[in-house]
């Protein structure tokens, strides 16, 4: 029975880790186009170097980079590491998952959530915008996961999504009251109501204050390595936000 149930948990996890390279491999199709309003799945992929479509060989997840020694196969040119830095990001979601604890029905269903942030947040850093493709889905996914894994929490799960959204779109529009520029979007409004949806509300303070933390370390940072940063600098409030929302996630789950 021993080996029965460790089988019965080491393929499903095995299947997982091989899994995500393939995921990160589509969220780097979904970050590159969905801004740009490209075709997500009918345009063949081609060479960012020289514009040649690219062979099925040439898109097998991580190992495609490693085999062809980061260069384009007809010119030499050196492959962007962007897709290898999505695909890795991608594996990093279920491992941190994993070494966090969890297992099982939790580790798929936040693995999902951490795919899903990792796309909205890469997003954010570069176009300044959380696309609602992507961040509304989150909301009711998180109350599926809640259902499944905690079917006793749903109802404050639900208050927690509407507390969330209606909390920092408050805050956003009291800031632009009084400084009277825009501070925090609806898109962030709505992955706040994501970060409710999946871990509660107990977690939304937490999550508000951590990412907060996150924004002004990120802004220390851009303004350290030379960009000019003052009070009017746009800085992307998504990838804190995600990160505090995926570090709540791994920390309390959806109990």
């Amino acid at each position: 029975m021993g080996q029965i149930s460790l089988t019965n948990e080491f393929i499903p996890l095995l299947l997982l880790f091989l899994f995500a390279p393939c995921i990160g491999s589509l969220l780097g199709v979904l970050i590159l186009r969905l801004p740009a309003r490209r075709p997500l799945f009918l345009a063949r992929s081609q060479c960012a170097g020289c514009g040649r479509p690219l062979a099925f060989f040439e898109m097998v997840p991580l190992v495609s980079y490693l085999w062809l020694g980061g260069r384009c196969r007809c010119g030499a040119r050196e492959i962007g590491r962007f897709h290898l830095a999505v695909e890795l990001a991608a594996l990093a979601v279920p491992t941190s998952a994993a070494l966090a604890g969890q297992s099982g029905a939790t580790l798929w269903f936040g693995s999902l959530l951490g795919w899903g942030l990792l796309a909205l947040g890469w997003i954010d850093a570069t176009t300044l915008h959380l696309p609602d493709a992507l961040t509304l889905p989150l909301i009711p996914l998180g109350l599926v996961a809640t259902w499944w894994l905690a079917p006793d929490a749903l109802i404050a799960h639900a208050a927690a999504a509407a507390l969330g959204y209606l909390g920092l779109l408050a805050l956003g529009l009291a800031w632009r009251a009084l400084r009277g520029i825009e501070g925090i979007g609806t898109g962030d409004a709505k992955l706040m109501a994501a970060g409710g949806a999946w871990s509660g509300p107990a977690t939304l303070p937490w999550i508000m204050l951590a990412a907060a933390l996150a924004g002004i370390l990120l802004a220390a940072a851009l303004r350290l390595s030379g960009r000019p940063i003052g009070p009017r600098t746009p800085i992307p409030f998504g990838p804190p936000l995600a990160a505090a929302i995926w570090a709540a996630w791994l920390l309390h789950g959806a109990g």
